[in-house]
């Protein structure tokens, strides 16, 4: 397994990372402690989560009854600030919020430190500097090593970098976005911003839940069990004509080359400007295998160039 700074930072993280927002509801605990541990002897290290995954903390708390002693050979990362309360009670990014949902993360996964601590959306409320401080504070405490950020705007970004550089706070070293071949938008602001200040680019929603694994067909019966039928909004919003244009194109680029859909799916990722790690969720050991044996396909600059025309076309 490729390991890769992440960001400017030193914190090494493997190319292939480990989504585990199906632990807790779509996988049982004997299914996730599988996945967990193939992760782990295939060498990935990155492991992401979310206190809000699975409900209210169902994904930090599996984690924490799985993982044991193999805690120390994997990077644990996990976000705060979306709702964890109905009642708007606990949320956001103050330093009263942050302090009380660092302790709530530790205690379900049983560990004594978080590897990435990362903001999950921007808090309006709350000012940046206030963030920040706090942030910092964790660092020093020894309760967060790394600070990311997650679904920030470019100048939100922009606007951290400046403040963190002001203060003489730890800076964000990461950022989590949505980044696949159907969904680029990043590239227009968002990339760039995280090119100059040197953030590791965390993809989220890699395969476009499931498009980019050539499982769905034009004009086919969508199965029962798989995510489009479950989730009609996510369905509407990928399975249009347009990406099923583009889908079609892409796998026939791929089995010109006797490759999957997948394999250019995470290849194209690991080949992109500061990607540092491909986020990808498993329900099956078999799953956690195809995606690290997808990231290695070498793209040369020429089928980079193709894949451009097909996408942006």
């Amino acid at each position: 397994m490729q390991l890769r700074n992440l960001g400017g930072s030193g914190l090494r993280v493997s190319l292939v990372g480990l989504g585990c927002n199906n632990f807790g509801q779509r996988t049982d605990p004997d299914t996730s402690k599988k996945v967990i541990y193939k992760a782990i002897d295939l060498g990935i290290t990155l492991f992401d989560t979310a206190d809000i995954y699975a409900g209210q903390g169902g994904s930090e708390t599996v984690l924490g009854n799985v993982l044991g002693d193999r805690r120390k050979d994997i990077v644990l990362a996990t976000k705060f600030s979306k709702p964890m309360a109905a009642d708007g009670s606990k949320q956001g990014a103050s330093r009263r919020y942050i302090v009380a949902a660092v302790e709530a993360s530790l205690t379900r996964l049983k560990t004594d430190y978080i590897d990435l601590y990362q903001q999950h959306d921007y808090d309006p409320l709350t000012p940046i500097d206030e963030t920040l401080r706090a942030l910092d504070d964790l660092i020093r405490a020894g309760k967060v090593r790394y600070i990311g950020n997650s679904n920030f705007p470019a100048w939100r970004i922009a606007e951290a970098e400046y403040v963190a550089h002001a203060l003489g706070t730890h800076r964000y070293v990461s950022c989590q976005d949505e980044y696949s071949l159907v969904v680029r938008d990043i590239e227009k602001d968002l990339l760039p911003a995280a090119q100059e200040y040197k953030l590791g680019l965390l993809p989220f929603f890699p395969l476009a839940s499931g498009l980019l694994t050539g499982k769905y067909q034009r004009g086919a019966e969508i199965a029962a069990n798989t995510r489009f039928a479950k989730m009609p909004a996510i369905r509407d919003r990928y399975f249009t004509e347009a990406n099923l244009d583009i889908v079609d194109k892409l796998k026939a680029f791929a089995d010109a080359r006797g490759k999957s859909l997948l394999d250019l799916a995470f290849s194209w990722l690991a080949g992109r400007p500061q990607v540092s790690s491909v986020i990808a969720g498993a329900t099956s050991p078999e799953q956690i295998e195809q995606n690290v044996k997808a990231a290695s396909w070498q793209l040369t600059p020429e089928e980079m160039a193709e894949i451009d025309t097909i996408t942006k076309s």
